[in-house]
């Protein structure tokens, strides 16, 4: 196997996924308490009878939205947008709620003028 090919099968194993009918993300670092499935259980390692613990989805229903923490989106989109598409969604958020708060620093400074 080529060095990019077991890089993937490695990365997989963390990856979430998310039930495309309620939008509840099977997480491997925690596992799943309703069905007794414990820390560090890869996707591919569920059950076959396991189902969602929201909406009992069977794990079809599952879409793999890659490991926690990383950029959203397509991977060869990720160098468009200055450099934002390569930020994480935590990244994002301080970006633009930072930037919301320093706006209204800014427009509550005018009172000061006088």
């Amino acid at each position: 196997m080529s060095e990019q090919a077991e890089e993937a099968l490695e990365t997989q194993e963390l990856d979430r996924y998310e039930c495309r009918a309620c939008g509840y993300v099977y997480e491997p670092e925690k596992g799943d308490d309703k069905y007794d499935i414990a820390a560090g259980t890869p996707f591919p390692e569920l059950p076959l009878n396991w189902k969602c613990p929201v909406c009992t989805a069977k794990k079809v229903a599952f879409a793999n939205i890659g490991p926690a923490g990383t950029a959203s989106g397509f991977k060869e989109n990720l160098s468009y947008g200055l450099g934002v598409n390569k930020l994480t969604p935590g990244q994002k958020n301080i970006l633009i709620f930072g930037a919301l708060a320093l706006g209204f620093l800014f427009f509550i400074s005018l009172y000061g003028l006088q």
